[in-house]
C-alpha cells in the first residue's frame, strides 16, 4: 500500500509540476479544428522566404564544398540569387593601383587606367554562380585596403575586411563604374538589370567607421548609386541594407531630397535582436513575433514615404544573429519559420534567410558540425533540419487559403490540389551556445482535425515531417554522445543519412477530414491531391 500510495503521489505531483511549469494558455495536449473551404477567393501567394540566401563572403564560392551545399539547397527550394560580403575584399584581388609597377608583363598597358582592376576571381565567383542557374545579389562591400581612408580600420570578423570609407571618392566612384561595366560586357546588359546591387552591409554598426555614420553612409549610398546608373539606368541599387531595420524612413527622405536613384529598400533582423533596438520601445518582444514585428515597422514607414510602392527586401534573417545550437541547428527552425513566413505574407517582396551554408568563417575555421552556425547545411555536408524544413515548406502552393489559426498556412497548389503547413510552436530549450543534452519533450504536442470542403471525401493526401523524429540529425548525433572537434567520416556518412529529409506517410481523408498530431517544435506539411 506505501508503494502504491507514492507511486499515486509522485505522479500527481508531476502533473502539478508540469502544469506550473507549462507557459500560460498551453494544455499537456493541444487541440484544434481547421475548417478549410476550398473554394474561397485567393490572393498570390510568391514563395517570398526562398527567392534569395545569404552565405559566406564572396571568395568561399570558388570552393568545392559551398557549391556542393549550394546545389543542395538550389534543388530543395529553386531560390533564385546569393547574397554576400567581400566582393572588393582584397582576396578577391579586384583593386590594387600598384599592380602596374610590380609587374612588368603589365607595362605595356601603364597607360590604361583600367590595368589597376583585375576581374579573373570576380568572373570566377559569378560563373560559378549562374553555372548553377543562381545570380548574384550584389553587396557592395568592403572597402580595398589602398582605397580606404583609414588602412587599418579592420572589422573584428576572422578575415578582416575594412570598413572605412575611401580615401577619395573619384577612385570608388571609378572602381564602381569600371565593375558595373565590366559585368554588364560579360554577362549581357538584359542579365544583369535582373541582378540587385545594394550600397555596403549594416553601416549602422561597426562594418562602417564613417563618422558621423549615416551622412558619411549617405554619401557613400549617393556616390555608388550614381555611378550605377551611370553604366545603365536599367541597373537596380538599394540600400541602406542596415542592421535591426534602421534608417529607412530618413534614408528614402534623403534620396528624395537630393534626387538620388532608388530602386528597393534593404534592411535586416533576427528574431533575438531586442525590443530597443529594432522598435524603440521597452517590451519583451518574444522570437515568434520578432521579425514580422520589424518587417510591419518598416513596410508602414515605406508606406508613409515618398516611395510609398518601392520593393522592400529584408537582405538578412533569421532565428538569432548569435551561435545557439537549440535554435538555428534544430527542429525549432520548422514553426519558426513557418510562423514567421504567415506573419509576413503580404508585407515584403523578398526576405533572404542567412544563411544556405555553414561554409562560413566569420568567426574563424569551423571546428564541429553544430555551433548554431546560420546554414541550412552544416559541415561535410550533413544536412540540419532547417534544410529539411525549407524542402516541406517549398512544397506549397501559390495561393493562400484562408484560415483563422495562427498554426496554419494553407494553400492552393498549380495542379489544384492543397498544400497544408502545420506547426506546434514552442521556445528554444537549449541555454544558448551550447547545447542541453536532451531531457525531455520542449511541451504539448498539438492535434489538428482538418475538415476539407471541396474535395473527394476519401482524396488520398501525403504528409510531411520535420521534428525530433522525422528529418532531424540531432538524433544521431546525440546518440554518437556529440563528439567535439573532428568526425570519421564513418560518422559523417552517418549524420548524412540521418539527416535526410523522411519519406511521406501516405493517407486518405475520411469523409473529408483528416486528424493530425504534431509534437512540440514539430512542423508538418499535408499535400492533398486535386
Amino acid at each position: 500500500m506505501r508503494v502504491a500510495m507514492r507511486t499515486r503521489l509522485s505522479a500527481s505531483w508531476l502533473l502539478l509540476f508540469c502544469l506550473i511549469l507549462l507557459p500560460a494558455g498551453r494544455s499537456l495536449h493541444a487541440q484544434e479544428r481547421i475548417v478549410i473551404d476550398t473554394k474561397a477567393a485567393t490572393t498570390p501567394f510568391p514563395h517570398f522566404w526562398e527567392q534569395t540566401f545569404g552565405s559566406g563572403r564572396a571568395i568561399l564560392s570558388l570552393r568545392q564544398s559551398y557549391r556542393d551545399d549550394l546545389r543542395t539547397v538550389k534543388q530543395a527550394t529553386d531560390f533564385e540569387s546569393i547574397r554576400f560580403h567581400g566582393i572588393f575584399h582584397d582576396e578577391v584581388g579586384l583593386y590594387d593601383p600598384d599592380r602596374k609597377t610590380k609587374n612588368p608583363g603589365l607595362a605595356a598597358q601603364a597607360a590604361n587606367d583600367a590595368s589597376v582592376y583585375n576581374f579573373s576571381y570576380v568572373d570566377q565567383i559569378y560563373d560559378g554562380l549562374l553555372e548553377n542557374h543562381v545570380r548574384p545579389y550584389v553587396e557592395l562591400s568592403f572597402m580595398p585596403k589602398k582605397m580606404a581612408a583609414d588602412p587599418n580600420a579592420l572589422h573584428a570578423f576572422w578575415y578582416k575586411p575594412n570598413v572605412s570609407p575611401p580615401k577619395d571618392y573619384a577612385l570608388w566612384d571609378a572602381m564602381i563604374t569600371a565593375f558595373a561595366s565590366h559585368l554588364v560586357e560579360r554577362y549581357g546588359l538584359d542579365e544583369v538589370a535582373k541582378w540587385k546591387f545594394e550600397v555596403w552591409n549594416e553601416p549602422n554598426l561597426d562594418f562602417w567607421v564613417g563618422n558621423p555614420k549615416q551622412p558619411t553612409y549617405f554619401e557613400l549610398y549617393d556616390h555608388t548609386a550614381r555611378a550605377i546608373k551611370a553604366v545603365s539606368a536599367r541597373l537596380q541599387i538599394g540600400g541602406p541594407s542596415t542592421a535591426q531595420a534602421a534608417w529607412v524612413a530618413p534614408f528614402l527622405a534623403h534620396t528624395k531630397a537630393e534626387d538620388v536613384p532608388v530602386d528597393f529598400v534593404s534592411t535586416h533582423v533576427y528574431a533575438n535582436d531586442t525590443a530597443d533596438n529594432v522598435l524603440g520601445t521597452n517590451e519583451n518582444v518574444p522570437r515568434d513575433t520578432m521579425v514580422w514585428r520589424a518587417v510591419k515597422k518598416v513596410h508602414d514607414e515605406i508606406a508613409q514615404s515618398p516611395y510609398p510602392n518601392i520593393p522592400l527586401i529584408f537582405s538578412e534573417y533569421n532565428a538569432s544573429y548569435a551561435n545557439e545550437p537549440d535554435v538555428t541547428d534544430s527542429t525549432f527552425m520548422g514553426p519558426w519559420l513557418a510562423n514567421t513566413i504567415r506573419l509576413c505574407d503580404g508585407l515584403t517582396q523578398s526576405m533572404d534567410y542567412w544563411a544556405f551554408s555553414d561554409v562560413f568563417e566569420e568567426q574563424g575555421v569551423v571546428r564541429t558540425p553544430f555551433y548554431g552556425g546560420f546554414g541550412l547545411i552544416a559541415a561535410d555536408h550533413i544536412p540540419k533540419p532547417a534544410l529539411n524544413v525549407f524542402r516541406i515548406l517549398h512544397k506549397l502552393g501559390d495561393h493562400p487559403v484562408a484560415s483563422d489559426s495562427d498554426s496554419a498556412l494553407v494553400t492552393q497548389t498549380q495542379s489544384g490540389g492543397l498544400a497544408i503547413a502545420l506547426w506546434d510552436y514552442a521556445p528554444p530549450t537549449g541555454t544558448g551556445a551550447t547545447y542541453t543534452m536532451p531531457t525531455g519533450s520542449a511541451g504539448p504536442a498539438k492535434t489538428f482535425d482538418l475538415e476539407l470542403k471541396g474535395v473527394a471525401p476519401n482524396a488520398a493526401a501525403e504528409v510531411w515531417r520535420v521534428d525530433d523524429d522525422h528529418g532531424n540529425v540531432l538524433k544521431a548525433f546525440d546518440a554518437m554522445a556529440r563528439p567535439l572537434g573532428d568526425l570519421t567520416q564513418a560518422q559523417v556518412a552517418k549524420l548524412r543519412a540521418a539527416g535526410e529529409m523522411a519519406p511521406p506517410e501516405r493517407v486518405h481523408l475520411d469523409h473529408g477530414k483528416l486528424q493530425l498530431t504534431v509534437p512540440a517544435h514539430g512542423l508538418a506539411v499535408v499535400v492533398v491531391a486535386k
